[in-house]
C-alpha cells in the first residue's frame, strides 16, 4: 500500500529542511573552527613580533655599546670585512640571542648589503634585502610570516610545518636616549616558530574533525528520529486507509444489505407460491403419469433458490447472537448426526480429537451449528472421492480453539485470499457467501477465523472463540 501523497509531501519537505539544516550547521561549525585557529596563530605571531622587537632593541644597544661605540672612541673605523671585528661583533650578537630559538640575524648597512649574518654565506651579499629592508630604513618596522605548511596543503606522511617570523626592525644610534635617533641599518631577525605552528594546525585539525564528528553523530542521531517517524507515519498512514478501506466496504456491503434484503423479500413470497404450487401439480402429475418428474424438478430448483435466498437474507441481515452456555463439541456431534448420511454415501471419514477438558462457552448454538455445518459441507465438496476431516477441540487460557482439517485438493493462493469475501466461489452452482456468512457468524462472537493450506495438502479452518465473548 502506498503512503498517500499528502503525508508524504509534507514529510519529503522536514526532510529536505532537515538536510539542509545539516549542512549549514557543518559549514558552520567547520568555519568557526578555521577562523578560532586563525585567530590564535594571530596571537601567536603578535607575541612572536612582540618579542623580536624587544629583542631587536636590546640587540640595538649591545651592538651600539658594545661594539659601534668602542670603535668610535678608538677611532677606529667600523670595517666588518676585518675578520676581528666580525669575530667581535659576531660574538656580541650570538651571546644577545643565546637561548632563545632564532634561527639568523642580518645587519644590512644603507645600502642595503648585508654587514653581518650569523650565515657567514650572506654576507656581502646585495640581493638579500627586500621592500621590508628598505620600509625600515624609513623608520617601520614589519614583521612577515613564511610558511609551507599552510591548511589543506597537502605534505609527506610525517613531515612537520614550517613556520618562520621574520622581522626587520631599524639599527639606530642609541635608541635609548633618543628613538628617533639616526638610522645606521637594519637588523632582520628570523625566528623558527615551526612548533608552536605545528600546535596550532594540530587543534586546528582537531577542532575541524571534533566539528564534523559532532555533526555527523548529531545528523545519524537525527536521521534514526526521522526514520523512526516515517515509519510510524507511514504505518499510521497505512492504518488510516485500511479504516477507510474497511469504511468503504462496509458502506457499500450495507447498501448491497438492503437490495439484496429488500429484492430477497420480494423473490421470496412468489417462490412460496411456485413451491406449493409445484407440490399440488407434482401430486396430479403423478396419478395421470408416474413418470413425469418435472413437477419434481420445479419443487427441488425452488428449495434451492430459496436456500439462496435465505443466504441473502443471513448475509444482509445478520442475526444477534441469543447467548448460553454451551460446549462446542455437543453442537459438533449434532452437526456430525444431520450429515451421517452424507458422509457414508461420499465415503468420508471424521476423526475426532476433543479435550476432555474443554469447557463451556457463552454462544449461539444455532449459529454456530450453522456455522460449522457451512464448513462441514465444504470439507465434504472438497473430496469427492472420499477423505478424513479431522475435528479437534482445545483450550487456550480464556479461549476455546476449534480446528477442522480436511485431505481434500486444498486452496490455492487466490482462493485463500478471497475465501471470506461475498460472492466469491470456487463452484459451479453457489452463491458465494458460505463463507462470508460464517465469517460473520464467528466475528458475531467476538471470535477469528482463519484459511490454512498446510504442507501435506488439504485445507484447515481454525476458529478461536473466547470463552465469554
Amino acid at each position: 500500500m502506498n503512503l498517500p501523497a499528502e503525508s508524504v509531501k509534507p514529510f519529503k519537505l522536514v526532510n529536505y529542511f532537515f538536510l539542509s539544516s545539516f549542512i549549514v550547521m557543518l559549514l558552520f561549525a567547520f568555519t568557526l573552527s578555521l577562523f578560532i585557529t586563525q585567530r590564535s596563530k594571530e596571537a601567536l605571531l603578535k607575541k612572536t613580533e612582540t618579542f623580536a622587537v624587544l629583542l631587536a632593541e636590546n640587540l640595538n644597544y649591545q651592538v651600539f655599546f658594545n661594539f659601534v661605540l668602542p670603535m668610535a672612541l678608538q677611532g677606529k673605523e667600523v670595517r666588518l670585512r676585518d675578520p676581528r671585528q666580525f669575530k667581535m661583533l659576531d660574538r656580541i650578537v650570538r651571546n644577545t640571542i643565546y637561548s632563545f630559538k632564532i634561527e639568523k640575524v642580518n645587519m644590512y648597512d644603507p645600502s642595503h648589503v648585508v654587514a653581518y649574518s650569523t650565515d657567514p654565506t650572506l654576507v656581502g651579499r646585495s640581493d638579500a634585502a627586500g621592500r621590508d629592508v628598505e620600509q625600515a630604513l624609513t623608520g617601520r618596522t614589519t614583521s612577515r610570516f613564511l610558511t609551507e605548511g599552510r591548511f589543506i596543503k597537502v605534505r609527506p606522511f610525517g613531515s612537520s610545518p614550517t613556520g618562520k617570523l621574520v622581522t626587520t626592525i631599524p639599527f639606530r644610534v642609541d635608541p635609548s636616549i633618543d628613538p628617533q635617533a639616526k638610522i645606521l641599518g637594519v637588523f632582520e631577525i628570523t625566528q623558527d616558530i615551526s612548533k608552536d605552528y605545528e600546535a596550532i594546525l594540530k587543534d586546528q585539525y582537531r577542532m575541524v574533525f571534533f566539528s564534523v564528528s559532532l555533526m555527523a553523530l548529531l545528523y545519524l542521531i537525527l536521521l534514526i528520529i526521522v526514520k523512526r517517524g516515517e515509519v510510524i507515519i507511514r504505518r499510521r498512514a497505512e492504518e488510516q486507509q485500511q479504516l477507510v478501506d474497511k469504511l468503504h466496504q462496509a458502506e457499500r456491503m450495507a447498501s448491497l444489505g438492503e437490495m439484496i434484503a429488500s429484492v430477497s423479500h420480494e423473490i421470496k413470497n412468489p417462490l412460496g407460491i411456485i413451491r406449493s404450487t409445484a407440490d399440488l401439480l407434482e401430486k396430479k402429475v403423478l396419478q395421470g403419469d408416474p413418470q413425469n418428474r418435472l413437477a419434481s424438478i420445479i419443487r427441488e430448483e425452488a428449495d434451492r433458490l430459496n436456500r439462496i435466498v435465505t443466504e441473502f437474507l443471513d448475509f444482509a441481515r445478520p442475526q444477534v447472537p441469543r447467548k448460553e452456555a454451551i460446549r462446542i463439541e455437543s453442537v459438533l456431534e449434532r452437526n456430525l448426526q444431520i450429515l451421517e448420511p452424507e458422509l457414508a454415501r461420499t465415503g468420508v471419514k471424521v476423526v475426532k480429537d476433543f479435550s476432555l477438558s474443554s469447557r463451556p462457552i457463552q454462544a449461539d448454538p444455532d449459529l454456530l451449528y450453522r456455522a460449522f455445518l457451512n464448513i462441514l459441507l465444504n470439507a465434504v465438496q472438497a473430496m469427492p472421492e472420499g477423505g478424513t476431516i479431522e475435528l479437534r477441540v482445545r483450550d487456550r487460557g480464556s479461549q476455546t480453539e476449534v480446528e477442522i482439517r480436511d485431505s481434500g485438493i486444498g486452496l490455492s493462493d487466490e482462493d485463500l485470499s478471497k475465501a471470506f469475501q461475498p460472492f466469491y466461489t470456487t463452484k459451479e452452482r453457489g452463491s458465494g457467501l458460505g463463507l462470508a456468512i460464517v465469517k460473520n457468524i464467528i466475528e458475531a462472537h467476538h471470535g477469528t477465523i482463519e484459511l490454512i493450506r498446510p504442507e501435506k495438502g488439504g485445507t484447515v479452518v481454525k476458529i478461536t472463540l473466547p470463552d465469554k465473548a
